[in-house]
């Protein structure tokens, strides 16, 4: 015959140890839910204004040196008014391109064999160039911007695709993603793109 084991009741220590065992692993893992709600809802409000508002953009290419540089990531803005010598940032054949605004819907834009650009008439003092070259221009000048478009250019005036030539063409406000208005990498040069 076989004898039964008597089992032992747990003490009120070891009961009350249990209990607190529980409630902080419930405790914990309520704690650990919130903080992941939390982190999800921050991480898709930012991800949201990021694509709305303020798209953080990396360069690559030449085309804008000595203003950006291959790798400067940036964060541009969503405007819909830009004023000669601003800085956007347009979708242009899957890709965006950054380029420097140089003219406004109608008006006349010229350039000479040297690289100094005209705007109805008037050079254009462009502080931002180390060097002015005509570059790839197959467009014939002078050349009137058309209406609800914008004519851009880069600031590497010699390696630069932009309005100055027919594949680029100028950009319409459909294209443009936003105004480009502070460089957060490197950090040697973190602050406002001018």
């Amino acid at each position: 015959m076989k004898k039964k084991k008597s089992q032992e009741l747990p003490t009120l220590d070891v009961m009350e140890a249990e209990l607190k065992r529980v409630k902080y692993r419930r405790r914990y893992a309520r704690v650990l839910r919130s903080t992941l709600y939390t982190l999800i809802t921050v991480a898709a409000v930012a991800v949201l204004v990021a694509t709305l508002w303020l798209p953080v953009l990396q360069i690559h290419g030449s085309s804008m040196t000595p203003t950006l540089y291959d790798g400067n990531i940036i964060v541009s803005v969503k405007d819909s008014e830009f004023e000669s010598g601003d800085i956007i940032a347009f979708y242009y054949n899957n890709k965006i391109l950054v380029k420097r605004v140089i003219a406004q819907p109608g008006e006349w834009v010229n350039i000479d064999e040297d690289g100094t650009v005209y705007v109805n008439g008037v050079a254009l003092d462009e502080p931002y160039l180390t060097e002015k070259a005509l570059g790839e221009c197959n467009i014939e000048l002078p050349y009137q911007v058309p209406a609800a478009k914008i004519f851009v250019m880069g600031d590497h005036r010699s390696v630069s695709a932009d309005s100055r030539n027919t594949a680029v063409g100028c950009v319409a406000e459909e294209q443009i993603v936003g105004k480009i208005v502070f460089r957060v990498w490197p950090l040697a040069q973190f602050g406002p793109v001018g």
